[in-house]
C-alpha cells in the first residue's frame, strides 16, 4: 500500500456514516467498466475524502486529478504531428487518461465541466480505450481507470443523458445523526492531530481491504448470472422505467462485483437488490414523466372528432378560435 508521509491520506476503512458510497467506490474499484461513481451532495460530506481514501487501495496507487479548466488535449493527449514531419514518426503526447491507466481518475464539480469533455470522459471510462485522431493519423491506447465525479446539485445539474452514462450514483445528504456527526468529528479531529498514529490504527484493516480488491478482481470472472438474477433485475429497471438497457447492464455487472468483494461462491438475488439503488438513483422515471411529451413541445390544440357522440364542423370565419360543435343527425331506419 502507498503512503505519502508528506500528504497522508484518511484511511478508507475509518470513514464513518458512507456505507452507501463506500460500497459503490468499492464495486467501481472491482469493475471499472461500470462507468464510474457520481457523488452528489452539499458540501463538508467528505465526498472527495472518500475518492482519495480508495486511491490508495488501488494496485497502482495513482490518483489523478481533471482541473475544471482541462482542455480536451490535456484530457485525450495529443499527437504530435511536426515530429513526424520531422523525423518519420508519430510521437503521442499522453493526456490525463493516459495518466490516470490502472488508477482513478477524480473529478470534482463534474457538473460544471463542459458537456463535449464529459461526453468524451464517460466514453473512455466504459470502453477502457482512448483514441485520438488528428489530420487522418490516430493513435489509441488503454485507458482503464476507476472514475469518480463529484457535485454539488446547488450549483448545477447534469444533463440527463450524461447522467445515464454514469455507472453507480450515491446522494450524500447531511447528516441529522447526533451519534453519527460526533463520530464523524472525533475520527477527524484525531487524524488531523496525529494522521501517523491515527492510520496505524486502520493499517490491517486497510491491508486486509486492498487484498480484497485485489481477490475479487480476479474471481469476478467466475461468476455466473443465473436466470433468477437476470429476472430480478428485469423487474426492477422495468419498476423504475428507465430508459434503455444500460441501467440492467450496470446492475447485472455491480451485483457481480459485490458478490466478488464478499467471496461468494455465486451470484444471489440478495446481491442484485444491495446494489439497485446505487444503479437507478439517477435513472428512475416516473410514469408521468416517461409519458409526458419533451420539453418544449407546443400543446396539441387541434379539435379531433370524437366518434361516438360529437361532431365538428369547418369555422365560419377566419378566427379559428371558434369552432361549433352539433350533434350529428339521427337517421331514421326504413
Amino acid at each position: 500500500m502507498n503512503e505519502s508521509t508528506l500528504n497522508p491520506v484518511f484511511p478508507f476503512t475509518a470513514l464513518v456514516g458512507q456505507e452507501a458510497l463506500q460500497q459503490a467506490l468499492l464495486l467501481a474499484s472491482i469493475d471499472p467498466a461500470l462507468g464510474g461513481v457520481l457523488v452528489s451532495g452539499p458540501r463538508g460530506t467528505a465526498k472527495s475524502t472518500a475518492a482519495r481514501a480508495l486511491a490508495e487501495l488501488l494496485p497502482e496507487g495513482r490518483l489523478v486529478t481533471l482541473p475544471l479548466g482541462a482542455s480536451e488535449e490535456q484530457l485525450i493527449g495529443t499527437l504530435d504531428l511536426q515530429g513526424a514531419l520531422r523525423d518519420g514518426g508519430v510521437t503521442f503526447l499522453p493526456g490525463l487518461l493516459a495518466k490516470a491507466h490502472l488508477g482513478m481518475l477524480y473529478v470534482d464539480e463534474v457538473n460544471l465541466l463542459p458537456n463535449p469533455l464529459v461526453d468524451q470522459l464517460l466514453d473512455v471510462a466504459a470502453s477502457g480505450v482512448n483514441i485520438i485522431e488528428r489530420d487522418g493519423i490516430s493513435h489509441r491506447h488503454e485507458a482503464r481507470f476507476v472514475l469518480i465525479g463529484t457535485m454539488n446539485p446547488e450549483e448545477g445539474d447534469l444533463r440527463p443523458q450524461l447522467l445515464d452514462r454514469f455507472g453507480l450514483a450515491v446522494e450524500m445528504p447531511n447528516s441529522f445523526d447526533a451519534g453519527i456527526r460526533q463520530q464523524i468529528v472525533k475520527a477527524r479531529l484525531a487524524f488531523d492531530s496525529d494522521p501517523v498514529a491515527f492510520r496505524t490504527r486502520y493499517e490491517a484493516k486497510q491491508d486486509a481491504l486492498e487484498q480484497n480488491i485485489r481477490a475479487a478482481r480476479t474471481k469476478i470472472a467466475s461468476l455466473d448470472l443465473d436466470d433468477a438474477v437476470h429476472a430480478r433485475v428485469s423487474e426492477l429497471c422495468i419498476e423504475a422505467n428507465v430508459d434503455g438497457m444500460r441501467a440492467d447492464l450496470v446492475m447485472l455487472r455491480a451485483a457481480r462485483a459485490l458478490a466478488a468483494l464478499e467471496s461468494a461462491s455465486r451470484i444471489e438475488v440478495s446481491h442484485v437488490e444491495r446494489v439497485a439503488d446505487a444503479v437507478l438513483k439517477h435513472r428512475r422515471r416516473e410514469r408521468e414523466e416517461a409519458s409526458a411529451p419533451p420539453r418544449g413541445t407546443p400543446p396539441n390544440t387541434e379539435l379531433k372528432p370524437n366518434e361516438t357522440d360529437w361532431g365538428y364542423l369547418p369555422p365560419e370565419s377566419a378566427d379559428t378560435t371558434k369552432v361549433k360543435q352539433v350533434r350529428p343527425l339521427a337517421v331514421k331506419k326504413a
